[in-house]
């Protein structure tokens, strides 16, 4: 398969690329930068492969089409059996994220806010670190997510399998959706969504409604229905519309939904002022973006925009995993429940390192 060479030559020899497969498809595709140059995004009207903190106020890093080298393979996984990892959870963080928890649910109970997204990092000694052999078993693992591995020598390896899309763009039409509200998967017919998950949902839901309305010339948005992603289950609002054929703004209408409240909290500014101040780590590009800015290969005839949500990722640093993990409180939110929520989200990452 000489997609994963590509990866573990590329990395040895330290140049950036982004080798990625879309959600339940089995074609992989790679970009692969020609040289170490660290590209940043402008106004949004490139082509290429977007990579975005979740700071807003940072530039996105960018693999332009017309600097890079193209390649696919597709490869089907379904009937490969998948080793999974055990590690001990490690309770040190506990303290510090109830205590976040507990600050965020009291400032929504004075009406500062509806609700605040609280995360932590969780670094993880390895013995060693292959990120071949952690790419495939996350390809494995993750059929229905957006799977990826991305490196950039001055920026450092990132890998991951998020279930949300931030924004697809084609033509004039559009598609998003809302994720919010998290419980261990078992059986779908059993699925039970409680007033807080419901709540932190339709808060996501009407944000996106809002901040689109008056900028597309149509929106649809469907029923709420429980999806599955990883060894947890999601809510989820499917919402698609029509762009205005002439004042229509990719760089607007990322603007308009980066950070969402599934990663941010209500209301937004305020929300992200307290995540800056209280979380005491940087997110990176953990709650940022990533995907295709206007269609990839320079040869493509589309210019199809599909962004994904960075969630569900880590970072790798030598043979130190880092993870990241959060969660949406709201002032029905239980401290410990919230804890063992992150926990249960941290399995995601731990099960294939």
């Amino acid at each position: 398969m000489k997609i994963f060479q590509k990866i573990a030559r590329s990395y040895q020899e330290k140049q950036p690329f982004v080798v990625y497969r879309k959600p339940n498809t089995q074609e992989i595709l790679s970009v692969l930068q020609k040289n170490d140059s660290l590209f940043l995004v402008d106004d949004f009207s490139q082509r290429g492969f977007i990579f975005a903190p979740f700071d807003a106020s940072r530039k996105p890093v960018f693999f332009p089409s017309n600097e890079s080298d193209f390649f696919t393979e597709e490869i089907d996984f379904s009937d490969e059996i998948i080793v999974e990892n055990q590690f001990i959870e490690n309770p040190s963080q506990k303290p510090h994220h109830q205590k976040m928890v507990e600050k965020a649910i009291d400032e929504i109970k004075k009406g500062r806010f509806q609700k605040i997204v609280i995360s932590r990092k969780e670094s993880l000694q390895l013995d060693f670190f292959d990120v071949v052999s952690v790419y495939k078993k996350l390809l494995q693992k993750y059929q229905n997510a957006f799977v990826y591995v991305w490196f950039h020598p001055n920026v450092g390896l990132w890998l991951g399998a998020t279930p949300e899309t931030l924004l697809i763009v084609e033509n004039l039409r559009f598609e998003t959706m809302s994720l919010a509200g998290t419980q261990v998967a078992n059986d779908f017919s059993s699925v039970v969504w409680q007033q807080k998950e419901l709540e932190e949902q339709s808060l996501v839901t009407d944000f996106i409604e809002n901040q689109l309305k008056n900028k597309v010339e149509s929106i649809q948005i469907k029923n709420p229905e429980t999806v599955k992603a990883g060894n947890l289950f999601h809510l989820k609002t499917a919402i698609s519309g029509k762009l205005h054929s002439s004042t229509s703004n990719l760089k607007e209408l990322i603007e308009s939904l980066h950070p969402t409240p599934a990663v941010c909290g209500l209301p937004r500014n305020d929300a992200k002022e307290f995540i800056l101040e209280h979380e005491n780590y940087d997110r990176e590009f953990y709650t940022g973006f990533l995907g295709e800015l206007n269609g990839i290969s320079k040869e493509s005839t589309s210019n199809k925009t599909q962004l994904f949500v960075n969630l569900r990722c880590m970072k790798i640093e030598d043979t130190i995993a880092n993870l990241f993990i959060g969660g949406g409180i709201t002032k029905d939110s239980n401290p410990e429940k919230e804890w063992q929520e992150t926990v249960s989200k941290s399995k995601t990452m731990k099960s294939v390192l």
